[in-house]
């Protein structure tokens, strides 16, 4: 005698599975049918998310887009003359009509440091990149390489190593850049960049090398190798993205010490020269009026600091969500 469940069984249909997203979702999975799934982050993806929680990050970031508003528009801020000066308000001291107080020439200090800002930030935004991407090149060239290509490159790179920042970019200015010979702005300012690359880009090359060489023996790096990739795939694809982090980090400090080595070689007199308004020649003009004036100093150092303290302390929370071990 058949047992009739046995039939019942093999008729019914089967339960219908779930759906999402047009496929068919396991049925311990417990999502609805509109339900979406999360996409994984990378890298950068997993820094903003822990950037967004830190305090320091939003400071940081607000003061420097505050001193990158205040140099691409000044008149923002003050619609004084920085360069327009009255013998008769020599060092007269900070008062409701001028915040600041006026310098040795009777010019505005508040109109001339926010005038300021704008040579100070372009000399160290710029030289920050010609720095890096110079350094990184031949870093990302030598660790990939090897070889005598890399031993070349680092011996290279020691040479410029060997030379003091400040002693080179005297030797340097003061060649090509002699007071009183009555340069252009822009070849001032080229000089200054120059000097300020041609020193620095070592750093970013060790940088970059060193990164390059703990990710060419990566596994993916390898399987693109036996698929056939080419050396410029291979870096630009591969090697390129997931060594940028440590340089990242690198440039957002950088561009602070930029900031004071400007002031330094301005400061030294063979940096940036009136009638450029930045901030090192604003502290070089007081040099001799620190003690009886000190608010020509006060100021235009405050906010010389200040700039340079916001890059650093946003370097350091890159670099704390940028490095896993740091969370």
């Amino acid at each position: 005698m058949s047992d009739p469940t046995v039939g019942s069984m093999a008729t019914t249909p089967p339960a219908e599975q779930p759906t999402v997203a047009g496929g068919t979702a396991p049925p311990d999975s417990g999502l609805p049918a509109n339900a979406k799934r999360d996409q994984p982050r990378g890298l950068l993806g997993d820094a903003w998310m822990d950037l967004r929680r830190k305090p320091l990050f939003w400071i940081s970031a607000s003061i420097i887009l505050l001193f990158l508003v205040m140099a691409a528009f000044p008149s923002l801020f003050t619609s004084v003359d920085p360069t327009q000066g009255d013998l008769a308000r020599s060092r007269v001291e900070p008062s409701g009509d001028a915040w600041f107080g006026y310098d040795v020439q009777g010019r505005d200090v508040y109109a001339r440091v926010i005038y300021g800002a704008r040579a100070s930030i372009l000399v160290a935004v710029l030289a920050t990149l010609g720095t890096v991407l110079i350094g990184g090149a031949i870093g990302i060239l030598s660790g990939f390489w090897g070889g005598w290509v890399d031993a070349l490159l680092s011996r290279v790179a020691d040479v410029f190593f060997g030379l003091p920042f400040v002693l080179g970019a005297i030797v340097i200015l003061t060649t090509f850049n002699k007071p009183g010979s009555g340069n252009s702005y822009v070849k001032i300012v080229s000089l200054v960049l120059f000097s300020l690359i041609i020193l620095g880009w070592p750093v970013s090359m060790r940088i970059m090398r060193s990164s390059v060489l703990a990710t060419k023996q990566a596994d993916y790096i390898m399987a693109a190798r036996a698929l056939g990739a080419g050396s410029g795939r291979i870096i630009m694809k591969h090697l390129l993205p997931n060594t940028l982090a440590p340089l990242l980090v690198y440039s957002t400090i950088l561009v602070g010490s930029f900031i004071g080595a400007e002031a330094t070689l301005s400061f030294l007199g063979v940096g940036l020269q009136s009638p450029v308004v930045s901030w090192g020649v604003m502290i070089s003009e007081t040099r001799d009026w620190v003690r009886v004036s000190p608010f020509l100093l006060f100021f235009p150092a405050t906010f010389l600091v200040i700039a340079v303290l916001a890059f650093v302390m946003l370097g350091e929370a890159v670099r704390e969500a940028l490095d896993p071990k740091l969370r």
